[in-house]
């Protein structure tokens, strides 16, 4: 951990920041980070409440003379995205992030930052401590497990709140205003598979596809970055059959929401082409490469010998799990019609991984338009049907449908234009924000989503722009002193 991090601009934030580094918070894991702010909000002698599914709400009164503005919902997730590099020794439940400052940025060593949502959270504590910042009522809205279920938002209860504007915190981009998001499904997918003896006539190889940049599911979808599970099942069609190869085994990815940047495998070629095999492999690592020469300078297939397993897949159970992820769609379906640049419908075909004759799939699929995320879910569930593939469909969530007319951007516009000379661009986002599930349960809300900017979240390239954080932390605290009235 740098030092240099405590000594940043603005002090308190990264002060705040520092802390959530030093405890482990992967999603599902985040009792220790949790009872850490309700003992922060304990301290300063604030109302405090811990509900049902494990969300952290706090009160901080109006300062004197506006008790008579609306009230804000400062709203962030206290969960982080544990990804790692193979070759980084790290325990998400147990390590501390080893955070760095590098040259304009706070990055991490071979694992993901945390800023995705810890510079949100940062600053929502800098404000309920501070004793300098004219606001009105404020409430500090910290939900659990955002990043794989939104477990948080779907258990908020009504009147849990009693704000009028909810500031979330959790966007990427300085200088961007969100007014909406894709709402989203999991597909969850099994397949079942039949194993037969190897046999001693086989050679045996650990096959790796590594070195891709993976990102946000939502965020860098229309990126073109390899997926290596498409990548490696594009692989095992083109040489299974023709070099009467089997697999053994499957792994690759690991999140849900993060594409997927690793995939390995374990496939048996009968001894007399096992040097074909590898010849294939140099073809398609070549290939792979003229493919994704600009986004995927650093991607490498590989193949090492390993001990020989005694069993492997049958050869029909092979051709269907294969066929199957070879077919699934993936990547950006559709482009809005109705915002340019903007990510309508997409897939992740996020995980691919075999365990005691099951292979488990799972996909994200999201869309601002709910049909067509019904649509993509239906075709995807399609091609696991053919394949004789369990399928359930859960964890499915709103977008947040835009207000271009929404008070609280009007304010947020001349703000930014008056102190910094500009007019914020306002857009939707294709990742999946609370908003959609918390406007919800609180129909009359004003909602805004704004950020600093961080780069390549939910991957260990990911990274914070140091003075986008000053400018963010000096906007919220300019939008708190001057929230409308009631």
């Amino acid at each position: 951990m740098s030092d240099q991090i405590l000594k940043l601009d603005p002090e308190k934030v990264w002060k705040n920041f520092y802390s959530l580094t030093q405890i482990p918070r992967p999603s599902g894991k985040e009792k220790e980070v949790a009872d850490f702010v309700k003992k922060f909000g304990e301290k300063l002698g604030l109302y405090t409440y811990v509900d049902q599914v494990g969300n952290v709400i706090i009160r901080k009164p109006a300062t004197k003379g506006m008790e008579n503005r609306k009230g804000i919902i400062l709203q962030g997730h206290l969960d982080m995205v544990p990804q790692k590099n193979s070759d980084t020794p790290h325990d998400f439940e147990k390590d501390p992030i080893d955070a760095v400052v590098c040259n304009d940025w706070v990055c991490a060593n071979g694992t993901t930052l945390g800023a995705d949502n810890g510079i949100g959270v940062a600053a929502i504590l800098s404000v309920l401590e501070s004793t300098d910042i004219i606001h009105g009522q404020v409430e500090a809205l910290l939900t659990v497990d955002e990043e794989t279920g939104m477990t948080g938002a779907f258990g908020l209860q009504s009147g849990s709140l009693t704000g009028d504007i909810l500031l979330n915190l959790d966007s990427e981009d300085e200088g961007e205003l969100y007014i909406g998001c894709a709402g989203g499904i999991n597909a969850n997918l099994k397949l079942s598979f039949k194993e037969e003896l190897t046999g001693d006539n086989y050679s045996s190889f650990k096959l790796s596809i590594t070195g891709l940049k993976g990102g946000h599911s939502g965020l860098d979808i229309n990126l073109g970055r390899g997926n290596s599970n498409k990548l490696m099942f594009r692989f095992l069609k083109n040489i299974l059959n023709v070099l009467e190869a089997r697999l053994v085994s499957i792994d690759g990815g690991s999140l849900r929401n993060a594409i997927p940047r690793e995939a390995f495998a374990v496939v048996v070629v009968p001894r007399q082409n096992a040097s074909k095999f590898k010849d294939y492999v140099k073809q398609y690592e070549q290939i792979f490469k003229n493919e994704l020469v600009k986004t995927e300078p650093d991607l490498k297939l590989e193949a090492t010998p390993c001990e020989l397993p005694g069993k492997m897949m049958d050869a029909r159970s092979q051709n269907t799990l294969v066929n199957a992820i070879y077919a699934c769609p993936n990547g950006v379906i559709r482009m809005s019609d109705g915002i340019p640049g903007l990510v309508e419908t997409s897939n992740n075909l996020a995980i691919v991984r075999s365990n005691a004759c099951e292979t488990e799939v799972v996909c994200l699929l999201r869309s601002s338009v709910d049909s067509a995320k019904d649509d993509l879910a239906m075709a995807v569930s399609s091609v696991f049907e053919l394949a004789g593939a369990k399928i359930e469909l859960s964890g499915g969530y709103p977008g947040w449908k835009p207000n271009p007319d929404s008070e609280i951007l009007t304010l947020m516009k001349d703000i930014y234009n008056s102190k910094y000379g500009n007019i914020p661009e306002v857009k939707a986002i294709h990742a999946g924000l609370e908003c959609g599930l918390l406007g919800g349960v609180y129909p009359k809300w004003d909602m805004i989503s704004f950020g600093p900017t961080i780069r390549y979240p939910h991957s260990p390239d990911e990274k914070v722009h140091i003075i986008s954080v000053r400018k963010f932390w000096d906007y919220l605290v300019e939008t708190l002193k001057n929230v409308p009235l009631k």
